[in-house]
């Protein structure tokens, strides 16, 4: 029997390479948002990466665009404080969100930029897919399921992208996975396939490169 929740299976060879392609060409960061009316044209098909301060999300989209200092990452839990959208191609957006959870910043400003997290998945139409990104260490914890919750209430398709996978022992592997197809079966816009990664090994980029360049 299937389990719930499975890994995402490779996609054929000629699909990675067009891939490939697609993240090896012109890559660039458009600009840094604080309000909504500062969003650009939704024109394109849009992604965006959501997950806990210092999850590896700028690491993993240095990784998947193969340049290293495209998203700045940070040891400061919760520096990034705005919306960083990249173009990909002429035909889509990369979008790196704040980290949310535990940020080192005075509340106010905290407040304020969760409030523009939260306006940007409720109104965004051109958004493709969210992709949520846990610490394969940890497995989702409460503010994950915060802002899956959120998602599911937008209407938003969100997936699950494990990071730091080489970080974690093998034996600790499927306990993680376990807790985390537990917490998703709750939450009724998780798309039904998880993506591991590690993006200092290398493992895992080209499979999600390749679900990228499928959501055009």
């Amino acid at each position: 029997m299937q389990l719930p929740f499975p890994l995402a299976e490779e996609p054929d060879p000629s699909a990675i390479e067009a891939a490939r392609k697609l993240f090896a060409g012109e890559v660039d960061f458009l600009k840094g948002v604080v309000a909504m009316n500062g969003l650009p044209p939704d024109d394109r098909a849009e992604v965006c990466f959501a997950g806990r301060s210092n999850v590896g999300k700028s690491s993993l989209i240095n990784a998947l665009t193969n340049r290293k200092g495209l998203a700045r990452a940070s040891n400061t839990p919760g520096r990034t404080q705005e919306i960083n959208f990249f173009t990909l191609g002429e035909e889509r957006y990369l979008v790196d969100l704040p980290g949310y959870g535990f940020a080192n910043a005075p509340l106010s400003v905290v407040e304020k930029w969760q409030r523009l997290l939260k306006q940007y998945l409720s109104g965004r139409a051109n958004l493709r897919r969210a992709f949520v990104l846990v610490d394969h260490r940890h497995g989702i914890k409460d503010v994950d399921d915060e802002i899956m919750t959120l998602l599911d209430r937008s209407a938003v398709t969100f997936q699950v992208v494990l990071t730091k996978q080489d970080k974690v022992k093998e034996k600790d592997r499927a306990r993680v996975l376990e807790q985390v197809r537990e917490k998703l079966a709750k939450h009724p816009a998780a798309y039904p396939e998880l993506i591991v990664t590690s993006s200092e090994k290398g493992d895992g980029i080209a499979l999600l490169r390749s679900v990228i360049a499928s959501l055009a």
